[in-house]
């Protein structure tokens, strides 16, 4: 552990952490040191971590504990795994738009950890992008219009049944599985206060939110389709080319995820695990926005 280094990737966000091999991680204190680093650079990138699947579960209890994913049928005799898996004859991939993970439900996951077993031989990339930088960048009205707004989300639109991706099942090998239960609704704050630094964040995004509450969806989709520019600027992102036996570990909080589908013909196989977190508590409007270059 002595040798361990945290290295920014971006200025956004996103760190590369060497020095620590997890196999060998038993006890949650040390793994105090990618917590911090979590904290600091939202997104966390370990290379050379050569896991299997009690490893993987084992380090997702260390963080906080496993949490399920609905609707997509996890390994079979692991509840709390998935496969992230495209064939080379799948025409979509999995995650391939901005989202944070299972915002939908009413107490989301606090961390997201993915492990690459294959990876393309091109592609394939993944972008976060840093929801503090999205929110304190906004004029100071519109800060104080979000922190008083509240946002429904649902799964009905992906995973709902006669949804998204029950009409394209046939275009992937992911194990959806979809139900009239995924359009349930829940109501999360627009903006959040992050239980560890306290800070606020944005926390809408386009696969999960469908509606400001008190709004109809037309009112809404105007101010969200701006909120969402906004949140993926190029200048709060940073992206990470996979390569295999690195796991990824970030935080849904404060930030959004698209996973890129640019490797027709290629396979890509990971495995992902959440870790268990928190209903969302409103974020206080903060000062001026900071300057950006």
């Amino acid at each position: 552990m002595t040798s361990l280094e945290v290295l920014p990737v971006a200025g956004a966000l996103g760190a590369r952490v060497t020095g620590i091999d997890l196999v060998k991680v038993v006890d949650g204190a040390q793994l105090d040191t990618v917590r911090r680093a979590l904290a600091d650079h939202l997104v966390v990138f370990l290379p050379d971590q050569h896991l299997d699947l009690d490893d993987l579960e084992r380090i997702t209890d260390l963080l906080g504990g496993r949490d399920l994913t609905p609707f997509v049928s996890p390994l079979e005799d692991r509840p709390y795994v998935i496969r992230v898996i495209k064939e080379p004859g799948d025409q979509l991939n999995f995650a391939n738009a901005w989202h944070s993970d299972l915002s939908y439900l009413p107490e989301p996951p606090s961390y997201t950890l993915l492990h690459a077993w294959e990876v393309p031989a091109f592609g394939g990339d993944t972008i976060w992008s840093n929801q503090y930088l999205a929110y304190e960048t906004l004029s100071r009205g519109l800060k104080e219009t979000l922190t008083g707004l509240e946002a429904v989300h649902s799964a009905g639109m992906a995973y709902g049944t006669g949804g998204f991706l029950d009409k394209v099942k046939d275009l992937t090998s992911m194990a959806i599985a979809p139900s009239a239960d995924a359009y349930a609704e829940h109501v999360h704050p627009a903006v959040i206060e992050h239980p560890v630094t306290k800070r606020p964040a944005l926390y809408v995004n386009p696969v999960y939110t469908t509606r400001f509450r008190g709004w109809n969806p037309v009112e809404s989709q105007e101010l969200l389709a701006h909120i969402y520019r906004q949140a993926t600027n190029e200048n709060f992102t940073c992206r990470l080319h996979w390569a295999r036996h690195t796991l990824a570990i970030w935080d849904n909080r404060c930030t959004m995820h698209n996973a890129l589908n640019d490797y027709a013909g290629e396979r890509r196989e990971m495995f992902r695990t959440s870790v268990r977190g928190s209903a969302p508590v409103p974020g206080k409007a903060s000062a001026a926005p900071p300057s950006v270059s």
